[in-house]
């Protein structure tokens, strides 16, 4: 699982605050990487298997990317086998 291309995902920029939490409605085993805001929220496409936490990881590489963030500034802190997560800047 590489690095998502910049170039596929929205700047989320302005979300990158310390204590912000992002609400993320999760499609695993799509057929591409992608995370898209719409105007229900955002939603991300990942191509791994729901299984041992593999999707979380890759949503949270894709949002990170997207906030121009570390990933390990966010924490997931609902929606860990849900598909409807939300995540913490911290």
């Amino acid at each position: 699982m590489g690095k998502p291309k910049k170039k596929q995902l929205p700047d989320l920029c302005a979300l990158a605050q310390p204590g912000a939490e992002i609400a993320v409605r999760v499609t695993p085993k799509a057929s591409r990487n992608a995370l898209e805001d719409s105007g229900a929220g955002l939603r991300a496409y990942v191509t791994v298997v729901p299984e041992g936490g593999k999707a979380n990881k890759a949503v949270q590489a894709l949002l990170a990317t997207a906030l121009n963030i570390p990933a390990s500034r966010l924490a997931l802190v609902r929606g860990q086998t849900a598909r409807d997560k939300v995540f913490r800047v911290s």
